[in-house]
């Protein structure tokens, strides 16, 4: 049932804001589904579909909710009238628009990235309503505290009420406003599904392909953005690897082991499509998606490890670094390259990052170093940095690998 929820209830709280308008109700209302799922499924048992019946049940109670405000307004009078006559499971007819776009969940996006509302709280908000994301992992993504994320949900969801913002997807201007804030959603989004920061599964399908699809939804309507195309391209590429990255049993395939046949030609084709798109209607130099997605590229283009182009993977891991700086990406940078002039270089990257409070309790920032220093040839202190990155992450998987790399040190 809570494996169920979690991965319906991004597009039953969509489609519930919809009918409210409001995505703090439209997310209790979701909660009040899964209430009635856990009083009538042990007694009635798990109907066929129960993604539809947590849907049906949330829009009927929203349908509820309109109804009662009947007396308040007018127009939600006419709206319940309608969605028990006409749509009984809370579809409303809109009028037809050649530049609209009949989803839901990119609706649920771009209320969240409303420029009313600060960038921090527009990509947590959206994490938490449309990732289905808990706040600690949320926290964890973002490099913030949880607490501050929490509030960041809470004050969000009140200043969308307050300030009476619409579920659409805005045009003109508006649209390119909130784009940034959109890309960068559903790239958080999506990481989350690649590699979970915490719980028992190292990968989580369902986010990438809410991701994916998001994305490619995104570069149709925006034909002339780059980083719309980039942004597609880098997922198309991450995804073709994900049935490599895992055993049967779940556990993580590190990079140089995996068996590159099992990787999706098909979304690699894709990704070197949308990548070319990228680069045919970018009128400047490549923002920071088309960048990584030049990095994924690189890796598909190699049917070996051996065979990787370390030394271009580190030219634009630095042209990224200029672009786009942070911590982060210069961890990245320094395995480029590790790989393309050997560890010693990439070591001295990696201990100036050291003092760097966004990667104080950053798991991989230890796991890279012990990396480093094991090919150095100093095992002791690499077990030690492995064991403290195990200590560090909250992903069972994950853990286990780097207690595994800990041992083989030792």
């Amino acid at each position: 049932m809570e494996t169920v929820f979690r991965i319906e209830s991004p597009r039953i709280i969509a489609g519930v804001a919809r009918i409210v308008r409001d995505v703090g109700i439209a997310e209790e209302l979701a909660q009040d589904a899964l209430v009635a799922a856990l009083e009538q499924w042990p007694r009635d048992g798990v109907p066929d579909n129960p993604g539809a019946w947590l849907m049906a049940t949330a829009k009927h109670r929203a349908i509820d909710l309109v109804r009662r405000r009947e007396r308040y307004a007018r127009k939600l009078a006419e709206m319940g009238r309608d969605l028990e006559t006409a749509a009984p499971y809370g579809h409303i007819d809109e009028p037809s628009d050649p530049d609209d776009i009949d989803d839901d969940l990119l609706r649920l996006v771009f209320t969240a990235c409303h420029p009313v509302l600060s960038a921090e709280a527009r990509i947590a908000l959206t994490l938490r309503l449309l990732g289905g994301l808990a706040t600690a992992e949320i926290a964890r993504a973002y490099l913030a505290p949880e607490a501050t994320v929490a509030q960041r949900i809470v004050r969000a969801k009140r200043t969308l009420a307050a300030k009476g913002v619409a579920f659409e997807v805005p045009y003109g201007p508006e649209r390119e406003a909130r784009l940034g804030s959109v890309l960068e959603v559903i790239y958080l989004i999506f990481n989350e599904g690649y590699a979970a920061t915490a719980g028992d599964d190292w990968l989580r399908p369902a986010l990438c392909e809410d991701a994916l699809r998001l994305a490619r939804v995104l570069a149709e309507l925006m034909p002339k953005e780059p980083e719309v195309h980039g942004l597609a391209a880098l997922l198309e590429l991450q995804a073709s690897r994900s049935a490599a990255r895992t055993r049967p049993s779940g556990e993580p395939v590190l990079l140089k082991d995996q068996n590159r046949s099992r990787w999706n030609r098909l979304l690699i084709r894709r990704g070197f499509a949308a990548l070319a798109r990228a680069e045919s209607v970018s009128t400047g130099g490549p923002g920071p998606y088309v960048l990584q997605a030049a990095i994924a590229a690189c890796h598909a283009h190699a049917y070996t490890y051996e065979e990787t182009d370390w030394t271009r993977i580190a030219t634009l891991y630095g042209l990224l670094a200029a672009r786009a700086p942070s911590p982060v990406v210069e961890l990245n940078r320094a395995v480029a390259v590790s790989m393309a002039e050997g560890p010693g270089p990439a070591l001295v990257i990696v201990d100036a990052l050291a003092a760097e409070p966004a990667l104080r309790d950053y798991h991989l920032l230890p796991s890279v170093r012990g990396d480093l220093l094991a090919r150095i040839g100093r095992t002791e202190e690499a077990r030690a940095e492995f064991e403290r990155a195990a200590s560090l992450t909250r992903n069972e998987r994950e853990r286990e690998l780097l207690l595994a790399r800990a041992v083989e040190c030792g």
